[in-house]
């Protein structure tokens, strides 16, 4: 999930309010082994809100290789198993629910939430992933909430996650994850290595994924339009509108 040649490093756009950010790129990422295709400058890149002055972004980075990514998975499944020893994997039923409205004109309702027992976060930031599953449709859709549960060893052990609100698929059939992450460079690993797993059951090219340093996940849900309102696209599919 990055942009660039497969298994390149992040490629991150620092937005300072005093520097001028000329011909941001999106990146929209096939899986393949090939180098992404971009489209742009007509996108609009992320400029931070005053309060949060020299926010960086992250989004769509080329997914990590093959031997890189099942290197990840295994070790994160190693750790879940770990976490789930100690008791520290909880799932808290407040936001359970919970319908969180995005800047795009859809809606998604949380359908679970998943928590580690950790210190304090010490580099918040956001992560938000979508995709669009091949082949489920109606009831299957309700089956697939059920057993997504199976997939929690798939991200509970990497390093610094936090938190992730689990989003019903929206009136577009798109399914979102919405996490806390502790560093935002762990959180676009993780979303580089969770790519190759998608890949197997989604829509080529309904992978996407967005990093926000600096934020916590209550601090974006209870701000719908901060981002929006610091310069970033109106209609992002990931930028939060209203929540109920």
């Amino acid at each position: 999930m990055t942009s660039g040649p497969v298994g390149a490093g992040p490629r991150a756009r620092t937005m300072n309010n005093s520097a001028r950010v000329s011909e941001p790129i999106e990146v929209d990422t096939m899986i393949t082994e090939t180098e992404p295709h971009r489209r742009g400058p007509e996108s609009t890149a992320v400029r931070p809100p005053p309060s949060m002055p020299g926010i960086c972004e992250l989004s769509d980075q080329a997914p990590l290789r093959y031997n890189a990514a099942l290197r990840a998975l295994a070790g994160c499944v190693v750790s879940t198993a770990r976490l789930l020893w100690q008791r520290r994997v909880h799932l808290p039923a407040d936001q359970v629910g919970r319908r969180l409205r995005f800047a795009d004109g859809t809606s998604a309702r949380v359908y679970r939430e998943t928590v580690v027992g950790r210190g304090a976060t010490k580099d918040p930031c956001v992560l938000v992933v979508e995709f669009r599953l091949r082949t489920v449709r109606g009831w299957a859709h309700a089956v697939f909430r059920w057993e997504s549960l199976l997939n929690t060893p798939l991200f509970v052990g990497f390093p610094g996650f936090v938190s992730k609100l689990w989003l019903a698929n929206d009136e577009r059939d798109r399914y979102r994850g919405l996490y806390e992450w502790d560093g935002p460079h762990r959180a676009d690993h993780y979303a580089r290595a969770l790519w190759r797993v998608l890949a197997l059951v989604s829509v080529p090219g309904s992978i996407h994924y967005m990093v926000l340093p600096g934020l916590r996940r209550d601090e974006f849900l209870a701000r719908p339009q901060a981002m929006a309102g610091a310069g970033a696209d109106g209609a992002a599919w990931w930028n939060t509108a209203a929540a109920s």
